[in-house]
C-alpha cells in the first residue's frame, strides 16, 4: 500500500492505520508507511474491532506485537500476518472469512477466535499446533462430520475448543519441547496459567487485560516467596555463624 488510507467502508488494515490506532505517543497517521513500524515496536497489543476493514495489507515486521484484535470487521482472507511472529492471541470473530490459510507461520500461537465466520469446511493442518484455546463456533465447518475428533487430533495440547474445555491433552512432543527451551518465563506462565481453563474463551475487551493483571500478580507472589525463603537462609547462616563463634575456645 502506498500512502495513508482514509477510514470509508471497506478500508484496508495498513502499517498507516496501526499507527493511527496505536496508543497516544506511539504513532501518527501522518507517518509514511516505512516507517511506522519502528513506531509500533512498543506495544503489545493492537485493537482494531469494528473498524469496518475488509482486507489485512502487507505490513512491516512487528514482532512486539503478542495480542491482536480484529473482530466484527469485514474481513474475507487470513493473509499478511507473518509479519506478527510472536503472536499469542488473534481474534478474529465476525467477519467474513471462508477459509482456515495462512496461520503456520503463527508458531507462538495460543488463543485463537474464529467463531462466527463463513467457513464451509475445515482443514485442521491449516492451524497452528502451538494452539490452547480455539473457538470456531457458529461455522458451517464445526457440522462436518468427526469435526472434534478432527481438530483435536491435529492440536494436541488444545485445552479448550468451541469454549468446551477438553480433558487428557497430551504432553509437548520431544523436538516441540526444543523448540520451546529458549521462551521466556511469562510465555511458560501462560501456559501453567492455563493448564487448566477455569472459564469458557472469551474475547470480551477485558480478557486479555485480566490475564496479564493475573499474570503479573502471579509474579510478585513468585517474587515474594524468593526472597522470603533468601531472607530464611540468611537467617540460618547468621544462627549458624554465631554458634560457631560460640564454640571456640577464647
Amino acid at each position: 500500500p502506498t500512502g495513508c488510507e482514509q477510514m470509508s467502508p471497506g478500508v484496508t488494515l495498513t502499517d498507516c492505520l496501526l499507527a493511527a490506532r496505536s496508543p497516544p505517543g506511539l504513532g501518527d497517521a501522518s507517518l509514511c508507511p516505512a516507517s511506522c513500524p519502528e513506531e509500533l515496536l512498543a506495544p503489545q497489543t493492537i485493537r482494531l474491532d469494528r473498524e469496518d476493514i475488509r482486507a489485512i495489507g502487507r505490513l512491516g515486521s512487528l514482532p512486539g506485537i503478542h495480542s491482536l484484535y480484529l473482530q466484527r470487521n469485514r474481513i474475507e482472507k487470513i493473509e499478511n500476518l507473518g509479519c506478527f511472529p510472536n503472536l499469542r492471541f488473534l481474534s478474529l470473530a465476525g467477519n467474513r472469512i471462508r477459509k482456515v490459510e495462512n496461520l503456520l507461520p503463527l508458531q507462538q500461537l495460543r488463543f485463537l477466535d474464529l467463531s462466527q465466520n463463513q467457513i464451509q469446511t475445515l482443514d485442521a493442518e491449516e492451524l497452528p499446533r502451538s494452539l490452547r484455546l480455539l473457538d470456531l463456533s457458529g461455522n458451517e465447518c464445526t457440522h462436518q462430520p468427526g469435526y472434534r475428533e478432527l481438530v483435536v487430533g491435529a492440536l494436541p495440547h488444545l485445552l479448550q475448543l468451541d469454549a468446551q474445555p477438553l480433558r487428557g491433552c497430551t504432553d509437548p512432543a520431544p523436538d516441540e519441547e526444543e523448540e520451546e527451551e529458549g521462551s521466556s518465563s511469562s510465555e511458560d506462565d501462560d501456559d501453567e496459567l492455563f493448564s487448566e481453563p477455569s472459564g469458557p474463551f472469551t474475547t470480551g475487551k477485558d480478557f486479555f487485560a485480566d490475564l496479564h493483571q493475573e499474570l503479573a500478580e502471579r509474579s510478585r507472589r513468585r517474587q515474594g516467596e524468593a526472597l522470603d525463603e533468601h531472607q530464611a537462609r540468611l537467617q540460618e547462616l547468621r544462627e549458624h555463624g554465631g554458634l560457631l563463634l560460640s564454640a571456640v575456645p577464647v
